[in-house]
């Protein structure tokens, strides 16, 4: 169990969130279900450059993530203990990594390719734990890498006091990687525009319908800081720990839909879990319409406020105002932006928080 477990028990605007510059793109040459055009071509446009590509075949891995990502739950399931996590590959294929022969079997019929690993969950957990036991150092992250069966401890160079860390690191062997990054883990909040209150600038999360009521899901470090924004007051705020919060929307408007900062929106009808392989975009007041892949999942951020558990990791591009701006594949949203740090992107799963408020997407 994680400690983000063990430590308890969408405004007249659409549905706002962050990266660089808008992707406007060739046409698509087909279009994917649950993707609105200029989405497709932004998500194409990453898939093809960070992965070399042709259009149709990022087209297809599209197609398929979803539904992919639905048989990994599935599978999973079905293996209880006897599975280490699983993936999406870069065709967008479910793959699940599994102990032995008989679990291999058993994912192989469901539909899954199996990956024989060293180490199960329970044994990645355990060594998650002995390094989250020691104190938290700020600009440093802890995370579950699936593809390599590893525990990853990631170091900025702005990081004080991490030796230990690092040593303890060196005492689990070859369940656990290191690596050096630079620059600091910081919440992805900035002073400016976009829903403002206070002097502060964040971006507006997804609508949700809570106990009949216009609400905006939104980072939690943003409805901490800010009790008044421009489209409602602050009525809920988890940070650190867990970075989601809640605005009730008083502008009598809340489309489930995310800006796509052309005039064209992107429709939300689901939330789920986001998959280490999914290629996902981001929305935000800052960079606007970004896109890249999930890295990791299950990501423990250790802010200079505190660490922020079970955070979904990404290669979309995230800056200062973007705070609580959405991460979506396609029609499904999957987080709400955290913050940045080391060239990589963190997310609050969205699924978690809106089973935290009792809340619904518009």
């Amino acid at each position: 169990m994680s400690k983000k477990t063990q430590r308890r028990t969408p405004a007249a605007i659409a549905v706002l969130a962050g990266a660089t510059a808008l992707f406007s793109g060739a046409p698509a040459s087909a279009a994917v279900e649950g993707y609105s055009t200029v989405v497709q071509n932004a998500a194409v446009s990453s898939i093809t450059s960070s992965l070399g590509v042709s259009t149709a075949a990022a087209e297809q891995v599209l197609r398929v993530q979803d539904a992919s990502a639905r048989t990994l739950d599935r599978v999973e399931s079905a293996l209880a203990g006897r599975h280490a996590g699983g993936y999406l590959d870069a065709a967008g294929l479910p793959v699940v990594n599994v102990l032995d022969a008989a679990g291999a079997a058993e994912a192989q019929r469901a539909g899954a390719t199996a990956n024989v690993v060293k180490f199960s969950l329970s044994q990645l957990d355990s060594a998650r734990a002995a390094l989250e036991a020691l104190p938290a150092v700020p600009h440093t992250t802890i995370g579950t890498d699936e593809k390599a069966n590893q525990v990853v401890l990631t170091v900025s160079d702005a990081a004080v006091g991490a030796e230990a860390l690092v040593a303890e690191a060196g005492t689990l062997g070859d369940a656990v990687r290191v690596e050096h990054t630079t620059g600091t883990m910081s919440k992805a909040i900035y002073n400016g525009e976009a829903i403002t209150g206070g002097g502060t600038r964040c971006s507006a999360g997804f609508n949700v319908n809570r106990g009949g009521q216009l609400h905006i899901i939104d980072a939690g470090h943003c409805t901490r800081a800010v009790s008044q924004w421009n489209v409602g007051p602050s009525v809920g705020a988890s940070f650190p720990t867990n970075d989601y919060g809640l605005i009730r929307n008083t502008t009598g408007s809340g489309p489930g839909a995310v800006t796509l900062w052309n005039g064209s929106t992107q429709r939300i009808s689901s939330a789920a879990n986001a998959r280490v392989g999914q290629q996902i975009c981001k929305s935000g007041s800052t960079t606007r319409l970004t896109c890249g892949v999930v890295e990791a999942t299950n990501v423990t951020v250790n802010y200079q406020e505190g660490p922020v558990y079970q955070t979904v990791q990404t290669s979309a591009s995230v800056n200062p105002g973007d705070s609580g701006g959405c991460l979506f594949s396609g029609s499904v949203g999957l987080g709400i932006t955290s913050g940045m740090g080391g060239g990589n992107s963190y997310f609050q799963p969205v699924v978690e928080a809106l089973n935290a408020y009792g809340a619904s997407l518009t």
